[in-house]
């Protein structure tokens, strides 16, 4: 522990809980972090170098070494499972939840077989999985993985403030909420080219100021970011192309409208937001549409797929879309006005393809709290009763979903954003072509990986994901499960490999090794239902939760033979759906 400041410390994970107690206040959500944030942060930590800090932990001593948790609680509660798994000393009692006690209970027996989920919190259950599927995965392809991250959390540092004593809380929280979150990194990324421009191309820093903004809003339409006048000149009477060939064309627009003021008068009118009321969509229905969909990645990875998208490169090696090295990975693009110039334009024109061609999660209707995915483009319509120019949400791929499940497959494997190259691949190829076989790009970049996987000298947990949803994909499009089809079939985020014989049957004898691990005995479900299934023997399992059977076409298939299933059966399942890989792989070379 080393002491920086009066208020603040800094502690390893080694540290952070010994002779410290934890109380994360009623006030305060529940445990929400799901697979992405967790295995993001776990991640993080296995990269790390020499020294990696963490985050920030906000506090209020009541007590000596008691504190309240004010900021942070998230990632704290994930640390403390991490540390649980990982069977480090000092956790007793060090973390709790002020006046919930199913939580308390669920921390204090994470190590138990928590099947009885009435009495415990599913949500801290469910991290606690997340976790335990990342070591097995890991040990599966490096021996003493779980050793080896151990010794590296003595290197990760998590800083921990202390609020002065005696403050108005309820005005801490006020002044929080209204400053918002720190600075974020591609805030210093913009910061950086707009010196840049305005050393070397200072009459293009409005409009780089301006488009900057409008794509970093990721959750909406980037048509619907502008003003609808700007929308029409850059997206088309139609709302739905992107026709500006290069900079000073796009800059041509955004300036043409002088007025007679300033160089960007326009630009300043569109920061005004006035709108004609008489021409435009209504602000709040325009607010409402803008928060129906969500973006898969966030502005700081988008940044960093567009980057990917403009050189693309051949090797999928986990670097040019790390966050960690955002600075200088992007840095060539602030080395001249001309290159930051060059990566504008593209960052506009890349997110117009980004919307139109990669899905999103929306939340409407009947999804309105779940969501599902949608690949849509923006249209425009005219409402003839208000008399208003309104969007519209068209089917990118009329009468074809397969690309929406194919993609939302690749979504749910590649779950870390510095994964997500198959997204980068597909801008890279639709700038060149719109009319491009997006289809049979991605399919060729999953094979690819089933292939680099050598999944054929795989058991358990060694399995690549990419193996089992793309096969699932493969069922799916080949129609292969009666009463399954693209159009009803939503993909979830599965990250549990299910063993459909179980690895401890109650009643039954154990499978040897070989046979219980082979693929053919193997689908992948979710952290929950894999829960649930527990040490049920096959049957039933199929009779108990048919919803979570029909999670995996795979399993589908294997549960039409449960009554029976046996190794020869698990054996010839094997076989058949190695066959359907090679197939594909041979089709794609």
């Amino acid at each position: 522990m080393k002491q920086t400041e009066n208020f603040v410390k800094e502690f390893n994970l080694n540290d952070i809980f010994v002779n410290n107690k934890y109380i994360i206040p009623i006030y305060q959500r529940n445990y929400a972090w799901e697979r992405d944030e967790i295995e993001q942060l776990l991640t993080d930590i296995d990269d790390s170098g020499n020294k990696y800090y963490l985050g920030n932990l906000v506090v209020d001593e009541i007590s000596p070494n008691e504190f309240i948790v004010i900021d942070g609680q998230q990632r704290l509660t994930t640390i403390f499972l991490l540390l649980s798994y990982l069977e480090c000393p000092n956790l007793a009692n060090a973390l709790t939840f002020e006046a919930r006690e199913k939580s308390n209970i669920t921390l204090r027996e994470l190590s138990k077989n928590m099947t009885e989920t009435d009495f415990y919190s599913q949500e801290i259950i469910d991290g606690y999985n997340i976790i335990e599927n990342f070591f097995k995965e890991k040990e599966e392809k490096e021996r003493n993985f779980k050793e080896n991250f151990k010794g590296k959390l003595s290197n990760i540092s998590m800083i921990r403030t202390q609020v002065p004593k005696n403050i108005d809380l309820n005005h801490y929280f006020e002044i929080m909420n209204t400053r918002g979150e720190q600075l974020e990194i591609h805030e210093i990324a913009k910061g950086r080219i707009l010196s840049i421009i305005d050393k070397e191309k200072p009459k293009y820093k409005a409009m780089v100021a301006l488009i900057w903004d409008k794509c970093a809003k990721m959750d909406s339409y980037i048509q619907m970011n502008f003003d609808i006048k700007i929308r029409k000149q850059i997206f088309g009477n139609e709302w739905d192309s992107f026709s500006c060939k290069d900079i000073d064309e796009l800059c041509e627009i955004l300036t043409k409208d002088e007025d007679n003021e300033s160089k960007f008068s326009l630009l300043e009118k569109l920061e005004n937001a006035t709108h004609q009321r008489n021409n435009n969509f209504d602000k709040k229905d325009e607010d409402k549409e803008n928060e129906r969909f969500e973006a898969i990645i966030s502005f700081t990875h988008f940044l960093l797929i567009v980057n990917e998208a403009m050189q693309n490169s051949e090797q999928d090696d986990n670097s040019s879309l790390d966050d960690k090295k955002f600075i200088k990975t992007l840095e060539k693009h602030w080395e001249s006005g001309e290159n930051a110039l060059n990566f504008i334009f593209h960052l506009l024109k890349f997110r117009f393809l980004f919307d139109k061609y990669i899905i999103k999660r929306e939340f409407a209707k009947e999804y309105k709290e779940e969501g599902r995915w949608s690949l849509q483009k923006l249209q425009k319509y005219f409402d003839e009763k208000q008399k208003q120019e309104k969007p519209s949400y068209v089917l990118t791929y009329q009468n074809d979903e397969k690309t929406k499940i194919l993609q939302s497959a690749l979504r749910i494997t590649y779950t870390s954003p510095k994964t997500m190259y198959w997204i980068a691949k597909a801008l890279f190829e639709l700038n060149k072509n719109e009319s491009v076989n997006l289809i049979e790009i991605l399919e060729k970049y999953a094979c690819e990986k089933i292939r680099q996987s050598d999944y054929r000298n795989k058991s358990g947990f060694g399995f690549d994901r990419i193996v089992f949803t793309y096969l699932d994909y493969v069922l799916i499009r080949d129609k292969k499960i009666q009463n399954m089809t693209i159009e009803n079939f939503q993909f979830q985020f599965r990250n549990s490999i299910e063993h459909f014989y179980p690895q401890n049957p109650t009643e039954k004898d154990k499978w040897d090794n070989s046979n219980l691990n082979s693929f053919g005995n193997l689908a992948l479900i979710t952290v929950s239902g894999n829960s649930k299934f527990s040490n049920l023997d096959p049957q039933a399992k199929v009779a108990t939760y048919p919803s979570i059977i029909k999670q995996s076409p795979k399993l589908q298939i294997m549960s039409e033979k449960a009554n029976d299933w046996s190794k020869n059966i698990s054996e010839q399942h094997e076989q058949d759906m190695f066959k359907i890989l090679e197939d594909e792989i041979e089709k794609h070379k």
